[in-house]
Order: C-alpha cells, then sequence, then structure tokens
C-alpha cells in the first residue's frame, strides 16, 4: 500500500467530529421524537383511558422512563468501550435506537389492544434510554480525543451538535407531520416520523463505520493500561470532578427538557394554543442552538471552557422569571421569543463548551465510562424528571409559571457553583488530568 493511499485512510479530526455530529443527532433524533409525541400525541392514544392532565402526566412518566434508563446503558457501554474500543459501541446503540425507534412507530394504541399498548410503549422507551445512554460517551470522545489540544472544545462541540440537530429534526417532522388534518396526523401522521428512523439508521451505520479507533485509547492499549474495572477506578480516582460535573449538568438538562418539552405541553394543553406555535419556535431555536454550540465550543479554546460556560448559566438564571411572564401573555411573538433565546442562545452557550470541559477532567482508562456516568445518571434529575417536576409546580401555583421560574433560578445556581470549584482545563493535555497527576505524586512518595 503506497503512503499516499494509507494518509487518505487515516481520519483527519475534522471528519471524525463530522461523523460523531452525524451519528449523534440521528440517535438523538430518535430519542427527542418521543418528548414531542409525548407532549402532543401519546395522552390521546397510549392514556385516553386518564383524564386530561392525568394522561398528560402519564405521557410525561413514560418520557422519564427513558432517563432512568440510560444510565444503564451509560454504565455497560461505558463499561466496554473503556475495555474495547469506542467505535465499537457506538455502532450498537446506533442500532438499538433505530431499532426500538421504529418499532414505536409501529405500535398499536390502546384502543387497539388495552393495556399492553402503553406496557409495550414502555418497554421500547427503555430500549431508547438504554441505547442512548451508551450513545453520549462515545460521540464525545470520538470527537475530542481526535482533535488537537487547542482545538478540542471546537471539535469536541460537534458531538454536542446531536442535541439541538436532533430536535431540529423532531420538530421539523412533527411540524410537517402536523400539517395534515388531525385525524390523519393522529392516524398516521405521527408514525411516519418515527419508521423514517429507519432510513438514518443505515445512514449513520455507514458513517461510523468509516472511523477508526481514537489515538487516545489506542495509546491505552499499546501501553497495556487498559482499566479492568473502569467504574471502580473511576470512583477511587476521581469522585469529585465526577460529582462536581454532574452538577455543571443540571442547567443544562433542565434547560433542554424546559423549552423543548415541558413548555411545548403547556402552551398547547395549559394555555390551548395552537402547537404549531410552539413546535415553529422550538425550530428556530434549535437551528440556532447548532450553530451556537460550535461557536462556544470554539470560543472556549480561546477564553477557557469555564467564562462561557458560566455566562450561558447566568443567563439562564437571569431570564428564568422574564420567561414565564412571556409565556403567561399568550402572545405568539412573546412565546416564541422565550424558545428562541432557551433552545438557541441561552442552551448553545451553556452546551457548547462541555464535552472538551468534562472530557479533560479524567483519565483515558476510565474516560468513557466517567462521561457516560455523569451524563446519564445526573440527567434522570436534571433532564427526564424535568417536565413531571415542572407539572407539579404549575399545580402548586394554580396554572401558573412562577414556581417553575423559581426552581429554574436554583438549578442555575446549583451549576454555578459546581461549576466554581471545578479546574478550568483549557490547554490541558489528555494524558495529564488530575487522576495521572495523583498518581504519579503517589509513586513518588512511595519511592
Amino acid at each position: 500500500m503506497s503512503v499516499h493511499s494509507a494518509a487518505q485512510m487515516v481520519p483527519t479530526p475534522r471528519r471524525v467530529a463530522l461523523a460523531s455530529a452525524v451519528g449523534a443527532t440521528i440517535e438523538w433524533y430518535d430519542f427527542f421524537l418521543y418528548g414531542t409525541a409525548a407532549a402532543v400525541v401519546f395522552d390521546k392514544l397510549y392514556f385516553n383511558g386518564l383524564d386530561g392532565p392525568a394522561a398528560q402526566f402519564a405521557a410525561f412518566a413514560t418520557f422519564a422512563v427513558g432517563f432512568f434508563a440510560r444510565p444503564i446503558g451509560g454504565l455497560v457501554f461505558g463499561h466496554f468501550g473503556d475495555r474495547i474500543g469506542r467505535k465499537q459501541m457506538l455502532l450498537l446503540t446506533l442500532v438499538i435506537m433505530g431499532i426500538g425507534t421504529a418499532l414505536i412507530g409501529l405500535l398499536p394504541t390502546y384502543d387497539q389492544i388495552g393495556v399492553l399498548a402503553p406496557i409495550s410503549l414502555v418497554v421500547l422507551r427503555v430500549l431508547q434510554g438504554i441505547g442512548v445512554g451508551g450513545e453520549y460517551g462515545g460521540a464525545v470522545l470520538l470527537a475530542v480525543e481526535y482533535a488537537p489540544t487547542g482545538r478540542r472544545g471546537f471539535f469536541g462541540s460537534f458531538a454536542h451538535i446531536g442535541v439541538p440537530g436532533g430536535l431540529v429534526l423532531a420538530a421539523g417532522a412533527f411540524s410537517l407531520a402536523g400539517l395534515l388534518p388531525e385525524e390523519a396526523f393522529l392516524a398516521w401522521g405521527w408514525r411516519a416520523c418515527f419508521l423514517v428512523s429507519i432510513v438514518l439508521l443505515g445512514i449513520g451505520a455507514y458513517i461510523r463505520l468509516s472511523v477508526m479507533e481514537t489515538p487516545e485509547f489506542a495509546k491505552v492499549q499499546e501501553r497495556k493500561e487498559i482499566s479492568r474495572l473502569p467504574l471502580r477506578d473511576l470512583l477511587a480516582e476521581q469522585p469529585k470532578p465526577l460529582l462536581l460535573g454532574m452538577g455543571t449538568r443540571f442547567i443544562e438538562g433542565f434547560t433542554f427538557n424546559l423549552f423543548s418539552v415541558y413548555l411545548l405541553a403547556y402552551v398547547a394543553t395549559n394555555l390551548g394554543l395552537p402547537r404549531s406555535w410552539a413546535l415553529d419556535a422550538i425550530l428556530v431555536g434549535a437551528a440556532i442552538g447548532v450553530v451556537l454550540v460550535p461557536l462556544a465550543g470554539a470560543l472556549s479554546d480561546k477564553v477557557g471552557r469555564k467564562p462561557v460556560y458560566r455566562m450561558g448559566a447566568w443567563l439562564g438564571l437571569l431570564f428564568a422569571f422574564p420567561a414565564a411572564f412571556l409565556v403567561q401573555t399568550e402572545n405568539r411573538w412573546a412565546i416564541s421569543l422565550v424558545f428562541v433565546v432557551g433552545l438557541g442562545f441561552i442552551y448553545g452557550t451553556v452546551y457548547g463548551p462541555l464535552a472538551a470541559f468534562w472530557s479533560e477532567q479524567f483519565d483515558t482508562r476510565y474516560r468513557y465510562t466517567a462521561l457516560s456516568t455523569l451524563y446519564q445518571v445526573s440527567g434522570i434529575l436534571a433532564s427526564g424528571l424535568t417536565p413531571l417536576i415542572a407539572a407539579w409546580l404549575v399545580t402548586r401555583g394554580d396554572g401558573t409559571l412562577w414556581w417553575v421560574a423559581g426552581y429554574n433560578v436554583v438549578v442555575a445556581a446549583i451549576s454555578l457553583v459546581c461549576a466554581r470549584f471545578l479546574p478550568e482545563t483549557h490547554g490541558r493535555s489528555l494524558e495529564h488530568t488530575d487522576a495521572t497527576a495523583d498518581a504519579r505524586e503517589r509513586e513518588v512518595v512511595a519511592a
């Protein structure tokens, strides 16, 4: 084989980042379809034996189930991702997500098979949760561990494009399906959105098959430093950054699920306004997020991870009560502004630097496990329970959003405090984390 041919086979950071973004977008599309459907469809088709608010609450409960399943996927795929490699696990999670999503699109309704319908829905949601639970850590590390030190924030953020990117596809699909008459939408329109996952699965698998194992993991393999029990080593060596990292995740997960799931349902159900108002605004906000996430990641390469993250978290805190006020005006443009600011500017700024910031905290030997545990365990409260908590707080506030806004302020404050106690990692080598420094210090003391 010629040198030229061999060079062509070596992926560049840009190509790997693109592969990470496309694969993650497809998987998050699958996952977010469920959240959108839970807000506008499932209460009518799978929980229609319940009254209005109870049906909505049940639909959101099945949404939360996916987040409880995600740590299982994170731990399983994180373990084998640290022992076998990143690439194989990413292919497997893609297949699991694609199959689970397509089966939801084929699932009979409550009127057709009775209680088996919501039970099957929960089982398939668990399957989705396991798949996406293993997806996150691998997608991030694929981009981060290929990136040069000075561009890690930018290239790493491409994995995070998958979240707003997946939401753009999911909201766009439901917006198109929503153009159908209500009867056609409920009969087959929403199902088409889920069945498209089969096509996307083929595209994603083709892209990920073209990517090699990451250089950082290859070094660990060459040095024969593969961890036998990555979770044990993580908890023994770096419990503090793991817990603080979970705290920084709080505002990110809360913001995304408040604006993309709960407020969508609040506008359509509690206020009785057209769901297209919220879906169109979500589409615009998520599209801005797709652009802003890599810009925030690139900015973190210049000024540091923490300043960019804190700017977004402070914006989330300060916008909490104005957002509640604007939604309650029931004015279309005010409501649209809330979704655009929340999903575009706040979320994009917070989420952009986090791929590099979290990855640079942990040792390569258990980095997949660390990111999966950090993201998925904290996601139960930060993301999965957000719609349920918000729905409960609205009942406490006589149908208003003021208690939700107060909770938003608390969440942002917790994340800002946790970020304060994490070290700045801008410019740090992935081979020189706090864990490796501590290990070397222990070796010197022992000698």
